[in-house]
């Protein structure tokens, strides 16, 4: 199997995939979000790897559009704990560092540190990107902030330790593919899905109200709008549900108050 993630080996996605799939998984390295959803739609890749919320930083909201043009499918989650680090050359001090480069999330997650430290940021796509240039280039006045892993893959020296803001840092993953196996909704504790709404008085009310009767949590709830339509807005939904009756009798009755109803995915959580 091959798995498509966002970024290069020793990314938080490379993490992810050796997590699931285990330390040899097959990698097909993609440089932006948008490339690595195309790799499983035109199935160049059977499974794609996505970031799509964090902790501190919130979601990645882009990347819900993303599945949704592409009708990809949903079919786990995972989380890992994100311990951001201060990555150098070998012999490089703090005084050497000129800039630091990174993913912007990444900057977003330190952003106390970054305040202490003050020095030039530049972004990039991708945490271990960062990390492979400064190996490759030799570059002594870049730090990088990236994980351990990128440290053991690209020979730098750990410069400073765990930087982000907030010690529990949590990012959650979404697994994508283009088909579903029929033995993941066997196990399903967990939806994700899409509604519109009229703009009607109460309507989003009725749907939180139907959700509650079939005793299914609605753990997340992100409105983005609609590009075609100023002012209105699709409501994306993470829901789990004690058993797959309760969650399908419940979409059932979600089809009638809504506009436009979507299942991106039932699947299982895989939450540490």
């Amino acid at each position: 199997m091959l798995v498509s993630i966002q970024g290069i080996k020793g990314s938080y996605h490379h993490d992810v995939a050796c997590a699931l799939y285990g330390d040899k998984v097959n990698i097909l390295e993609c440089l932006s979000f948008d490339k690595m959803a195309e790799s499983v739609f035109e199935s160049k890749a059977q499974i794609g790897i996505m970031a799509i919320e964090n902790s501190i930083a919130g979601s990645i909201i882009p990347n819900y559009a993303i599945i949704d043009k592409l009708n990809l499918k949903i079919v786990g989650e995972y989380y890992i704990n994100i311990n951001h680090n201060l990555l150098v050359y070998k012999g490089v001090k703090i005084s050497d560092v000129e800039k630091i480069s990174s993913h912007p999330m990444a900057f977003l997650q330190c952003k106390d540190y970054l305040k202490k430290i003050d020095k030039i940021l530049i972004e990039d796509v991708d945490t271990a990107h960062v990390a492979k240039l400064i190996s490759e280039q030799k570059l002594k006045n870049v730090a990088a902030i990236a994980s351990v892993n990128a440290a053991k893959i690209y020979g730098l020296k750990i410069l400073e330790k765990n930087i982000q803001s907030v010690n529990y840092n949590q990012t959650r993953f979404v697994i994508i593919s283009k088909k579903v196996d029929p033995k993941i909704k066997e196990l399903a504790n967990k939806a994700s899905i899409k509604f519109i709404l009229s703009h009607r008085n109460g309507s989003l009310a009725n749907v939180l109200n139907i959700i509650a009767n079939y005793d299914i949590n609605l753990t997340k709830i992100q409105s983005i709008p609609i590009v075609e339509s100023p002012w209105k807005y699709s409501f994306f939904v993470d829901l789990t549900f004690p058993s797959l009756k309760n969650y399908r009798n419940c979409f059932n009755d979600l089809m009638s108050v809504s506009e436009d109803i979507k299942e991106f995915g039932v699947y299982n959580n895989f939450k540490k």
